[in-house]
């Protein structure tokens, strides 16, 4: 997403041309490949741990970080190789989309018109604000799991970086709609209205 808002603002006479067919193709089979690369990295570290008994995870899912907790084994390769996976694929990323964003701000600011300015900001606000949700709460979880013990507290981080930013997506998106805006001020008017 980053990099078709950077094609969009800052090449748009050449959108077209630079974000065809088979570049979106491309780019999606370089996501999937690294994730099947990523999972499969970790399923493979994972297979040569070893465990007492049959224990249940505390999660409504398997989440690695704890599936390694219940490792009887030495974990610590298992557990370095997920803070470096970690920091390796979020820098890589996070790296791609501050440089996407510079120059989209750089770009932006050079435009004429206020309007053009607000309309190329209002474009890039809805991703930056689920990016941010997804990393913040990414983040959370990892610094989570590290700092505490608590199962409810990282279940309830899990849920947060799993379900909220995929539920939420929809509705971030959406608000650039003129006809959502309108609903979503009349709601909030109302509800100001009442408290």
């Amino acid at each position: 997403m980053a990099y078709d808002r950077y094609v969009a603002i800052c090449h748009p006479l050449r959108y077209m041309v630079i974000m065809n067919p088979c570049l979106c193709v491309l780019l999606i089979l370089l996501s999937l490949l690294i994730s099947i690369m990523h999972s499969l990295l970790h399923t493979l570290k994972e297979l040569r741990l070893s465990f007492c008994t049959a224990l249940e995870i505390p999660h409504f899912f398997c989440e690695l970080s704890q599936f390694i907790k219940l490792a009887c084994s030495d974990a610590l390769i298992n557990n370095i190789l997920i803070y470096v996976a970690a920091f390796v694929l979020g820098a890589i990323s996070t790296s791609g989309i501050i440089f996407s964003y510079v120059h989209i701000v750089s770009s932006v600011l050079r435009f004429p018109s206020s309007e053009g300015k607000h309309k190329a900001f209002s474009t890039c606000g809805s991703h930056l604000s689920v990016v941010s949700l997804y990393y913040g709460t990414g983040f959370g979880v990892y610094i989570n799991s590290a700092m505490t013990d608590s199962p409810r507290n990282t279940v309830v981080a899990s849920v947060m970086y799993s379900v909220v930013p995929q539920m939420l997506n929809p509705f971030i998106y959406s608000l650039r709609n003129r006809d959502m805006k309108e609903a979503l001020s009349k709601l909030l008017s109302r509800i100001t209205f009442l408290v």
